[in-house]
Parts: structure tokens; sequence; C-alpha cells
């Protein structure tokens, strides 16, 4: 199974391709799609639209999974990632993908076994369960791998999903 992870966002929406297959993780590509900041939103939307075209036709992964939005202080910046994560469950759907939406709580947990786990050690668990020489820059990018990896361990067994599913993990 290849797992296309996404940490949504407008400024940067980090990405990474996961394959789990024997109950091991491969990491096969990872970036991220940054837009420049003087560029206009309508505009940085069509950049996050047609580069994220462009990684999924090349990678045809089974499944994206995508960071669920938690609240944020800054309405207007939550209103805008919310419009690119818009963007990006279109572009899922507009090719048949299968879309499996996590919250932070059910990262962390997935990753590093404790949900209430630090930024850095969720980084870090990511760097070690994909073998990488060091954590993936930016945050983005590592978060993004985070997630694909989340929905491989939701993904591997029916307790497992359910478990999810309810928010128990």
């Amino acid at each position: 199974m290849i797992v296309l992870g996404i940490d949504p966002g407008y400024a940067i929406v980090g990405w990474g391709l996961v394959e789990f297959k024997n109950n091991s993780f491969r990491p096969l590509r990872y970036g991220a799609i940054t837009t420049e900041a003087d560029t206009p939103f309508n505009r940085r939307l069509k950049i996050i639209y047609e580069d994220l075209n462009s990684i999924i036709d090349a990678f045809k992964p089974d499944a994206v999974s995508v960071e669920k939005l938690y609240f944020q202080t800054n309405q207007k910046t939550a209103i805008m990632v919310a419009e690119a994560r818009g963007v990006i469950l279109l572009c899922a759907e507009s090719r048949n993908i299968p879309v499996f939406e996590y919250t932070p709580l059910q990262v962390k947990t997935a990753v590093t076994g404790y949900g209430k786990a630090k930024k850095p050690q969720v980084m870090e668990m990511t760097r070690r369960l994909l073998k990488l020489p060091a954590v993936p820059k930016p945050d983005d990018t590592a978060d993004a791998l985070a997630i694909a990896i989340t929905h491989c361990q939701a993904a591997g067994s029916e307790l497992r999903q359910k478990m999810f599913k309810e928010g128990n993990i």
C-alpha cells in the first residue's frame, strides 16, 4: 500500500509518500509545496492544486491521509488553511483516491505510542520508523510522513481501524 500523507497549509504543504508492506515502512519520496508570501491567495491555491496533482499522477497512491484541522488562535489563518485543505481534498477526490483524516492526537499516538508526545519526539520517531539519516525539513514534510505512517498503522487491522474511528487511538 502506498500512502500519501499531507500536512495542509497555504504557505507550505508538507507531503510524504510511504510504502507499507509486510508490516514495514519504506519512504518513497517527500517534500513540500511552497508558495511565496507575496503571491495572491487564489494563485497560491492553484499552485498547490497543480503541484499536488503532479505528485499524485507520478506516484498513484492507494490512499491519502490528511491531518484534521484543529482550532487556531488566528481565525483568518485557520480559514485560509481550511481553503487550502479543500483544494487538497479535491485533488484526491477527483482521482477517486480514498482520503483518511487524523487528529494530531492520533498521529502522536500512532508514531510514538504516546498521545501527549512533543513535536521533536514525533519527528525523531518518524525518522527512525522510516530509517532516514535525518529528520526531513521543513517540519511540515516530517509531519506529512508521520501522517502517512498513521494511516499505515490504522489500516493494519480491523481492531485498529475501529479504535481510530472511535478516537481511542
